[in-house]
């Protein structure tokens, strides 16, 4: 079960991603991933197999807290710009390499199932929103 929500909200990623491209006309070519669901190394491999990019983990899953100690940083005069701020307060703990057969599976699956999923269910959708909103 665990995994299957871990599946659906990498497909939605990789879609939001899709349509980030599309729109900016930028190819994203790596992912960087930080939070708690980060410290697993089976969530990130699942993530990288989905994209089928390398995937990155910083060396602290609290990117938040890190980004307000740039900002304070740079404010500060302690480090004279971002650039030179983040090079020098963050790095890279751990690249996962997407495996080729896993991410093979995965697209077909994104293309064939998950993008057509919403539209076949939106009677559904339908349905249960007149029924829950009594």
């Amino acid at each position: 079960m665990y995994r299957a929500i871990l599946e659906g909200l990498a497909y939605a990623l990789r879609e939001g991603k899709e349509r980030t491209e599309k729109r900016s006309g930028v190819p994203i070519t790596q992912l960087r991933v930080s939070g708690g669901g980060s410290q697993s190394d089976a969530a990130i491999q699942l993530t990288a197999d989905v994209f089928g990019l390398p995937t990155a983990r910083p060396h602290t899953y609290e990117t938040s807290g890190l980004g307000a100690a740039i900002d304070a940083a740079v404010g500060l005069g302690l480090h004279p710009d971002f650039d030179t701020a983040i090079g020098e307060m963050t790095r890279v703990e751990r690249v996962f390499e997407p495996d080729t057969h896993t991410h093979a599976i995965y697209d077909e699956l994104f293309h064939r199932v998950y993008k057509r999923m919403y539209g076949q269910l939106q009677p559904l959708y339908q349905t249960l929103r007149k029924i829950t909103a009594r």
